[in-house]
């Protein structure tokens, strides 16, 4: 049945390699179960539900992308666009969590109706690369500044805006440990790093009191805070358009440079460059999207951490389907996540945050028309504590730098209307 299913002689694999590959992605993925109730339950959602939501929206999304694209790769709620909803959305704008699942659930609607027909690839082509690794850096140092600012490092400071917090309080000295412990760890290929570095903490917390134990196994908390809790009507709003376009182009480059980055790593890309059966790995994710909307989670998208699995030897469905089995069983685990204080997920933040600005390396930091609208999008995100805000800001400087500069030829249609609607957006609808 299984090799019916995910046909492992033809991708030189078998069971055994399978089930080891979605082991060491589970593992390297698994911080997400602690880091997302902790983040949206800074909106008033029960953090319990949430943890319930993250953990089947992760089983069913990566259990979609097994059986329809066949592809070793997994899925959960997506790291920046969960600091979105909470930071940005609904601390920062004033929406309620309903609202912002609403903007979820019509964003991965709309990824859907874009992956069946096939604008995606219009989409993508239409935006330099340089800003895409901006958008990426940017929702990095939102992250990194998210996990100071949780850890105690970076405080609030009515004379500077920000400033240095007590370092010599337990939360800061954990949090640095922790994150130092996540590196090394890394650097020393350990599998799991990122959940290592999450559970030390807290066991050093828990033991020397500085946090409460909640146990380890239970069952599983109940959903119905967060379930069919959605607006969608409260969603339509006007004011809510570019966080609807920020949620869905975030998760769009983040699933498409997240699938070929795996793909290649696992050899499925085609002798021409592209990716078999993108369509329906995309359609997969955005199927995940909406579950994990109506459940009551953030955005759930494609994880690079798939990688891990794939240098493991998985080469098929059957390592995403394993990975979708274990979030089923982490259910159970509640109460050690509910033990997890915010600044042993500090350390995960700011490991992430390191990941996603490595990609400004690749800028073409000679030419200043490219540099400056790079330097505008990263910077905007974490300093208007908005993704959406850095997105829009990118696009309009690109757009001016490259007109006035004579230099118009390099855009294309699609940019300049983006550009267009972000300045009448942020002009006349800004929230």
């Amino acid at each position: 049945m299984l090799e019916r299913l995910f046909q492992l002689k033809a991708h030189n694999t078998n069971v055994r390699t399978e089930i080891l590959a979605g082991v060491t992605t589970f593992l390297a993925m698994a911080y997400i179960l602690f880091v997302n109730p902790s983040i949206l339950g800074e909106t008033g959602m029960d953090k319990g539900a949430v943890f319930v939501a993250t953990c089947l929206a992760a089983a069913i999304g990566s259990a979609v992308m097994g059986l329809i694209a066949n592809y070793p790769i997994a899925l959960a709620p997506g790291m920046g666009l969960n600091a979105f909803f909470t930071y940005t959305v609904v601390l920062h704008m004033g929406h309620t969590w309903q609202v912002a699942l609403g903007a979820v659930f019509i964003s991965a609607v709309l990824f859907f109706l874009l992956s069946i027909f096939r604008i995606r690839e219009w989409i993508i082509n239409s935006i330099p690369l340089p800003l895409r690794s901006a958008i990426a850096a940017g929702i990095g140092l939102f992250l990194a500044l998210i996990a100071l600012n949780n850890a105690g490092i970076v405080v609030k400071n009515p004379a500077t805006m920000v400033g240095l917090g007590d370092l010599k309080q337990p939360a800061p000295i954990l949090a640095t440990l922790g994150f130092v412990l996540i590196v090394a760890l890394e650097a020393l290929k350990v599998r799991g790093a990122v959940l290592i570095g999450i559970l030390a903490v807290t066991v050093v917390s828990i033991l020397m009191g500085f946090t409460p134990f909640g146990g380890i196994i239970s069952a599983p908390p109940s959903l119905a805070p967060t379930f069919l809790q959605l607006d969608i009507k409260g969603a339509l709003d006007i004011g809510l358009v570019s966080v609807i376009f920020a949620f869905l182009f975030v998760d769009l480059f983040d699933n498409s440079g997240t699938l070929i980055g795996v793909a290649k790593r696992a050899g499925l890309m085609g002798k021409d460059g592209h990716m078999p059966k993108m369509g329906r790995a995309l359609i997969a994710d955005s199927t995940a999207a909406m579950a994990g909307s109506l459940l009551g989670t953030s955005t759930t998208t494609s994880y690079i951490e798939s990688a891990a699995g794939v240098s493991a030897g998985g080469r098929t469905g059957l390592t995403a389907i394993v990975v979708a089995i274990l979030f089923l069983l982490a259910l159970f685990f509640s109460p050690l996540a509910a033990s997890v204080p915010a600044f042993a997920t500090a350390p995960a933040l700011l490991f992430v945050a390191v990941l996603m600005t490595s990609g400004l390396a690749e800028i073409d930091w000679d030419d200043i028309t490219v540099a400056a609208p790079v330097v505008v999008t990263a910077l905007a995100m974490p300093f208007t504590y908005s993704i959406a805000n850095g997105i829009a800001f990118g696009f309009i400087a690109w757009t001016a730098i490259k007109l006035v500069s004579g230099r118009g030829r390099e855009l294309n249609p699609a940019l300049v209307i983006l550009s267009i609607l972000f300045v009448i957006k942020l002009g006349w609808f800004n929230a």
